[in-house]
C-alpha cells in the first residue's frame, strides 16, 4: 500500500492514463485501500497536474468505475485489497481477479477452440506423479498456481540414459537459480532449499529455445474497445536473458516485434501470416471464454509459445497486464492504444448505463506500493 517516500506501482503508467483521460474529458485519480476514509465515504487520492508535471493529493468521492491494477503480493496487500472489493461490491470494476493457473487451465480446456492449444497440465501432488509426467514429456515446467512475473518457475529436463534431471529456474524474488543435476527424490528437497514451497502445477514443456539457447515467447494484449468489443491490441516477442527459463521483461528479458521474431524462425511471409492469424483468433477465443465464466473485464495479457512446427500454444493468462513490451519494441502507436483503451471502455460503460450520483467524470485507479510486477 502507499507509504510516504515510496513510489506507487506503475505510477508512470497512471500519469499517461491521466493525460489521455484529460483529452477524453475524464478525471483520473489514483488510490489504494489505505487512502479510503470509510466513515466519510471519500478518498484521499492522487491527481496528476499536467501543467506542473506533478502529483498532488485531493479528497474525492467514490467513482462510478474503478480500474483495479492491484497485485496480490504479500499477505498484507492481499487482505487489504480483498477486503476493499468485498466491502465495495456496488462499485463498477473494469478489471477483476480471475483464478489460479490450475482453475484457468481446467476452464479453458472446456472450449474446443482452445483445448488443442493447451499444453498437458496436472496439479502437482507427489514425486511419483511428477516422475510419471516426466516419462511422457522430456521437459516440464513447474509453476506456482498463483505466481506472477516468472517467480518460482522451475524447468526440469530429463537427462539421457536415465541419469536424473537438469533442474533450473527462478526463486521467489525472480533471481536466476543455478542449474543443478538432481534425482527425482531430490526435486522436492531442492524446491525447499530454494524456498519454493508454493502449490504447483506441472506443465508439458514447449520447445522455446532459440539458436543461441535463450528462451522466448510472445505477449499478446487483448482489450475491450470503445464499443465494448474484444480486440487484439497487439502482440510482441520476448527473449529471456542467458541461463533464464523465463522471458519476462522484469526478469531481464528483451522485447522484439512479433513479425521480426517469426520471420527469423520461419522465413516465409505465408507461414508468418498463418501463425499470426492463429494466435490472434486464439487470443480472442480465450478472452471471450473467460468473460463467459467470470463476467465483464477489460483486458488480458496472454502469453503464447510457437513451437518449431509453427503450432501456437497458450502458456499463461494475466488479468492485469503491463503494456511496456510495445514501448520497448518501438511500436508507440500500439503502446498508446493499449493505454487509451481502458478509458474508452469505461466511457462506453458509463454511456451504456446511467452512472451513480457521484461525479461521472471521475475514474479511480488502485495500486499497491511495490514496483510493477507484470510484463
Amino acid at each position: 500500500m502507499y507509504m510516504p517516500g515510496r513510489k506507487l506501482e506503475e505510477l508512470s503508467f497512471y500519469r499517461k492514463l491521466s493525460i489521455y483521460g484529460q483529452k477524453l474529458g475524464v478525471d483520473v485519480f489514483v488510490f489504494t485501500p489505505d487512502d479510503v476514509d470509510d466513515n466519510r465515504s471519500r478518498i484521499h487520492a492522487l491527481a496528476y497536474n499536467q501543467a506542473t508535471r506533478s502529483w498532488t493529493r485531493r479528497w474525492v468521492g467514490f467513482p462510478p468505475i474503478v480500474y483495479d491494477r492491484c497485485r496480490y503480493h504479500g499477505a498484507d496487500n492481499y487482505r487489504k485489497i480483498t477486503r476493499f472489493r468485498q466491502k465495495y461490491t456496488k462499485l463498477r470494476y473494469l478489471s477483476r481477479p480471475l483464478a489460479n493457473k490450475w482453475i484457468i487451465y481446467r476452464l479453458l480446456s472446456e472450449d474446443e477452440n482452445i483445448a488443442p492449444h493447451l499444453p498437458s497440465t496436472v496439479h502437482y501432488k507427489s514425486r511419483k506423479q511428477l516422475e510419471q509426467f516426466l516419462k511422457k514429456h522430456p521437459i516440464v515446467y513447474m509453476k506456482p498456481k498463483s505466481g506472477t512475473g516468472g517467480r518460482g518457475i522451475i524447468r526440469l529436463q530429463r537427462l539421457r540414459g536415465g541419469r536424473g534431471y537438469l533442474m533450473q529456474g527462478r526463486d521467489a524474488e525472480r533471481r536466476i537459480l543455478p542449474a543443478a543435476k538432481v534425482t527425482a527424490a531430490h526435486i522436492p528437497v531442492r524446491l525447499a532449499d530454494w524456498g519454493l514451497q508454493s502449490k504447483y502445477i506441472v506443465q508439458q514443456g514447449i520447445p522455446l529455445e532459440l539458436k543461441d539457447g535463450r528462451v522466448h515467447d510472445y505477449r499478446m494484449l487483448v482489450q475491450k474497445d470503445g464499443q465494448g468489443k474484444w480486440q487484439v491490441t497487439g502482440c510482441a516477442g520476448r527473449i529471456g536473458p542467458p541461463f533464464s527459463v523465463t522471458s519476462n521483461l522484469h526478469g531481464g528479458g528483451t522485447a522484439i516485434s512479433m513479425e521480426t521474431l517469426l520471420k527469423n524462425r520461419f522465413g516465409t511471409e505465408e507461414k508468418v501470416k498463418s501463425i499470426k492469424e492463429t494466435a490472434y483468433t486464439l487470443g480472442l477465443h480465450i478472452a471471450k471464454h473467460l468473460e463467459d465464466k467470470f463476467g465483464t473485464f477489460c483486458e488480458a495479457g496472454i502469453d503464447l509459445a510457437v513451437d518449431p512446427s509453427g503450432h501456437v500454444w497458450l502458456l499463461e493468462v494475466n488479468p492485469k497486464p503491463s503494456r511496456d513490451v510495445f514501448r520497448l519494441t518501438g511500436d508507440l502507436q500500439t503502446y498508446r492504444r493499449a493505454i487509451r483503451r481502458p478509458i474508452e471502455f469505461a466511457l462506453h460503460l458509463l454511456q451504456k448505463k446511467a452512472a451513480p450520483k457521484t461525479d461521472t467524470k471521475n475514474l479511480d485507479f488502485a495500486s499497491p506500493s511495490q514496483q510493477s510486477e507484470s510484463d
